[in-house]
């Protein structure tokens, strides 16, 4: 298995292949709009606008597993995006992360990257993957980690795909 064989369902209901992004270095998140990282889409989306055009596209998963900080649908969560932090990377339909019910990407994400001490879980929301131009989980990031200070790994990702 590698990542392009999983797919997702988008906020707007469409489902899409994450082989459509085969050759970009990708960040992938899973969001919450009522978290004390939400401030984190201000972020996310500066890395957006500042890589996408070398290859960086973020992918957002929203979660509602943590606190219940994610409880809107899908519209609201696409508009609070919007409104709030200007997001317009692609942004997925909310799912789990962690138990039976997780995301077939999360349980790989997760198990190609484990956490601190080999952990697999996912701790908290914006924990972050980054996966290079080639499908591969290049490491795993912790939700205090700050979209910014991504920023030199993401310039080395890109530099292959720039190569």
């Amino acid at each position: 298995m590698s990542i392009y064989d999983y797919n997702a369902v988008t906020l707007d209901g469409e489902e899409r292949s994450l082989a459509d992004f085969k050759g970009k270095v990708l960040l992938i998140v899973n969001t919450a709009s009522k978290c004390g990282f939400t401030p984190q889409y201000k972020g996310l989306q500066a890395l957006y606008q500042r890589y996408k055009d070398r290859g960086l596209v973020v992918l957002g998963f929203p979660c509602n597993q943590f606190g219940h900080q994610e409880p809107g649908d899908e519209v609201e969560i696409g508009a609070f995006c919007e409104k709030n932090y200007g997001v317009d990377f692609p942004m997925f339909a909310k799912i789990d992360v962690n138990g039976s019910d997780a995301h077939p990407l999360y349980r790989y994400l997760k198990s190609e990257a484990p956490g601190l001490l080999g952990s697999e879980g996912i701790k908290w929301n914006f924990t972050k993957f980054l996966v290079d131009q080639s499908g591969r989980v290049v490491r795993r990031y912790a939700p205090k980690d700050k979209p910014e200070a991504l920023a030199a790994d993401i310039e080395k990702a890109l530099k292959a795909v720039d190569s």
